[in-house]
């Protein structure tokens, strides 16, 4: 799943527990105590930024995996039928 700035907060603040807001300037977060956790806008950006880098490289790296096996399943002589039945 794409991540959010929902994911970004609690990546970086280990003490979120509830967040509200959609937007890095609309964020209002508390801890398990209700108390309010005071977060840096440019922090929560960057961290998305980087979570957002990470889940594209993973996405990536995934589908360049799926297609060199189809193709090292190609290669062994599977018809593509074969394959797709094997694979979906």
């Amino acid at each position: 799943m794409q991540p959010n700035i929902h994911d970004a907060v609690r990546s970086v603040y280990s003490s979120a527990v509830t967040i509200w807001g959609n937007t890095v300037d609309e964020l209002i977060v508390h801890d398990q105590n209700g108390v309010e956790v005071t977060i840096v806008p440019a922090t929560v950006t960057a961290e998305l930024a980087t979570l957002q880098a990470n889940y594209e490289s993973e996405q990536t790296a995934q589908a360049n995996t799926k297609a060199s096996a189809l193709a090292k399943l190609t290669a062994l002589g599977l018809t593509q039928d074969e394959v797709k039945a094997i694979v979906g």
